[in-house]
């Protein structure tokens, strides 16, 4: 028996290191975590190019230029580190290769993180309503403040849904066609949506022209994992409301967010409400205690079906 040491092979071994490594250690350190050196590059420039508030600014045009040019230098940066990095790991024993791709794949996934964050929720509202909103901030750039127990629970369940795509699938779509520099692109374009796709005010900075590249950027490179982990949501329900989900999925001003969102509510037959924005599956229960829980749990099964779906791809090769 000896291992067939195909590309396939070692993507999905490498891919399987990295959640294994989510798994049992979650994230590096912050020193030491790429998405934080992205983070630091995309502040930096942003101060550049976003003009402040009460302050006299350039035209859209120059604006939407400097943040286009600034996302693509980010961009050039990280997709050449990668592939440099990959280029190396090529050249060693395909062990310590499969090793090597996938602990430097896992900073780019982070389901761990999300799952402990959004269950800490469910743990603060247990406690008071103040420390759920408190909690939540976390999660979300709305204003909770006057957020209900289960607009709370509402808030942290979306962010789940959406962030099982941003967080875990896209990341390993990306990866699985273009190695480590597609998930190192994808997520440097999904941390720079968050940090500069605004429409108007963040931070003392006007986003509405200047983050506007970065915000359509995101939402090519979202279509397709999205709609894949919409899908594969629906699958876990044994298909419940799949024929509703285009429908439904629509409601968001995100071309992307409603996809999840909206299979997730389907599935487990609960409505989810962003006052003023939308409203996915309003016929569903308003979501109570037990719900983040069983959010969770079917978020975790996805996860685990992409390792076990890696897992078979590794067994394949060992003939």
């Amino acid at each position: 028996m000896w291992f067939a040491c195909t590309p396939i092979n070692i993507l999905a071994a490498a891919m399987l290191v990295a959640l294994l490594v989510d798994y049992c250690f979650g994230e590096p350190p912050a020193r030491w975590h790429p998405v934080v050196w992205m983070g630091n590059y995309l502040a930096w420039a942003g101060r550049l190019f976003a003009p402040e508030i009460g302050k006299p600014a350039r035209s859209v045009l120059s604006q939407l230029t400097a943040g286009a040019l600034a996302w693509w230098v980010g961009v050039a940066g990280v997709s050449i580190l990668a592939a440099v990095v990959s280029m190396g790991a090529a050249t060693v024993h395909w062990v310590v290769q499969i090793v090597l791709v996938g602990l430097l794949l896992k900073p780019m996934l982070a389901w761990r993180v999300l799952r402990d964050e959004v269950r800490d929720v469910e743990h603060a509202l247990q406690r008071s309503l103040p420390e759920g909103q408190q909690q939540v901030a976390r999660l979300v750039s709305r204003d909770v403040s006057s957020l209900s127990e289960a607009q709370v629970r509402q808030a942290a369940i979306s962010t789940l849904a959406e962030n099982l795509n941003d967080s875990v699938v896209a990341p390993l779509f990306w990866f699985v066609l273009f190695g480590l520099p597609g998930a190192a692109v994808y997520r440097f374009a999904n941390t720079a949506d968050a940090m500069w796709g605004y429409r108007g005010e963040r931070a003392g900075r006007d986003w509405t022209w200047a983050g506007k590249w970065a915000a359509r950027a995101d939402d090519v490179l979202s279509w397709v994992p999205a709609r894949i982990t919409a899908f594969l949501i629906c699958l876990l329900f044994k298909g419940r409301g799949l024929t509703r989900l285009p429908g439904v999925a629509q409601q968001t001003p995100s071309p992307n967010g409603g996809w999840p969102m909206g299979a997730l509510a389907l599935g487990m037959n609960i409505c989810l409400e962003k006052k003023g924005v939308y409203c996915l599956n309003v016929q569903g229960d308003v979501p109570r205690s037990g719900h983040i829980e069983a959010a969770l749990h079917a978020c975790a099964q996805v996860v685990v079906f992409i390792a076990v779906f890696c897992m078979a791809a590794v067994l394949w090769g060992v003939v």
